[in-house]
Formats: structure tokens, sequence, C-alpha cells
């Protein structure tokens, strides 16, 4: 799910780990994009919030497990109180029970510290955008999940949405935020927009996360070494 970010100033990053040495590691990697800006640090969840409310970045790097509020708790009050703080899971815990809970309480990307580096600075770009970014890693563990429980969770299938709303879906697959899809289809934004909202509403799902994991279920995105 790749996605880049075209914006006037540096995408502003929060990285909570209570690894010292791994925020050290994360600052290096994300410091190789001139467009990504590392503005503040955190040990836990707690600190993770109060320092979001004190230095606003775009985006927040998570680990799960962290001393006093860990990850996943702190990802449902990141929705609940700073909506509009992107937040990406950034753990070395990859089980499907963890992916699952963090994407249900509102995360908007999950990324794996085994991941290429590369990941990384996608899935910051494209969430930082405005968009929703899972690895390849991790959007493969969701659909066979997917699959797996078909009968709990019933196929949805692309073919009630229009060409252009297919084209838009793709977009939202690959970690794009409705400026660059626009770009991309030649477009205004407030016509993908609109567009993502329908294309919600038919396949049913709740958040761009959610329409990312069925347009990779649909087969819009390319597999690696496709």
């Amino acid at each position: 799910m790749e996605g880049t970010t075209p914006r006037d100033r540096p995408v502003r990053v929060l990285v909570a780990d209570d690894e010292t040495m791994v925020r050290a590691g994360v600052r290096a990697i994300l410091a190789r994009d001139p467009h990504i800006e590392v503005v503040a640090e955190a040990g836990d969840g707690h600190e993770a919030i109060e320092s979001t409310r004190r230095h606003r970045p775009d985006v927040v790097l998570l680990d799960i497990r962290m001393p006093g509020l860990d990850g996943l708790t702190a990802v449902a009050r990141f929705r609940r109180e700073l909506p509009a703080v992107g937040v990406v899971m950034l753990t070395t815990f990859g089980q499907d029970e963890y992916i699952a809970r963090a994407l249900e309480d509102g995360a908007d990307g999950f990324l794996l510290k085994a991941d290429d580096p590369r990941e990384l600075l996608n899935g910051v770009r494209a969430v930082g955008a405005g968009g929703a970014y899972l690895s390849p890693r991790v959007a493969a563990r969701v659909i066979a999940g997917m699959r797996a429980h078909r009968s709990a969770h019933p196929h949805r299938p692309l073919s009630r949405l229009t060409a252009r709303e297919r084209d838009v879906l793709a977009g939202v697959g690959a970690g794009l935020s409705n400026a660059e899809i626009a770009q991309r289809l030649h477009l205004v934004e407030g016509t993908v927009k609109a567009h993502v909202s329908v294309v919600l509403g038919k396949l049913g799902v709740r958040n761009r996360v959610e329409a990312a994991i069925a347009a990779h279920e649909g087969g819009l995105i390319p597999r690696p070494g496709d």
C-alpha cells in the first residue's frame, strides 16, 4: 500500500515506545526523508497523549506493549480525544488479535518493526496525508484472516461499484489521500470525498483501513512480485 505525501510542510511525527534505542532507530529512519520531522518522543501511552496535546503532530507512531498505558488502549483514547491525529501502530507483535483490535479501535495504520524501513516512511507519508496504511505483511495477514472467516464475514463484492468508484477504491487501497486520488484521476477533491463515502456505504465498511483491505482482497492492488 504505497503512498506519497505532497505537502507545504513536513509531516510532524511523535514516536511512542518504551525503549530509548528503538526510538533512536525510528528517528534515524525518518530523518532520511526531509519531508518528515520528529517533533517529540514518549515512553508510554499517557506521555504520548499529553505530548500530542503540546506538540500537535500529524502522526503518532505507537508501540503496543508499553508501561502505564499500552498502545492498544491508547488508540481508543486518541480516537476519542484527539481524532484529527493519524495513529500508526509500529510494533514487534503482529498477532492477528492485536491487528484486529488496533484497527477496530481506529488505528490508521499498522507496521511491524521487522518490516523494511521503507514501509515506515511510506506509512508515515500516507497517514500524514490523511490516508491509511498497512504494510504488505500485515495486509496479507488481515486478508488471510478475512478469507478464513468468510462465513462470519461475508465477501463484499466489488461488482456493486461503478468503474469510477473502483478507481477511487484502488487509490484508497494504495494509501493515497483524497487530494492524491483527485490528482491521479483528474477530479476535484470534493468529488473524491463523495465517492469515498459512497464506496464505504456500498461495501459496508466503516473506515479507510477496512476499505483498503477490501481493495486488496478484491484484487485492485497488485501483490508484491506481481
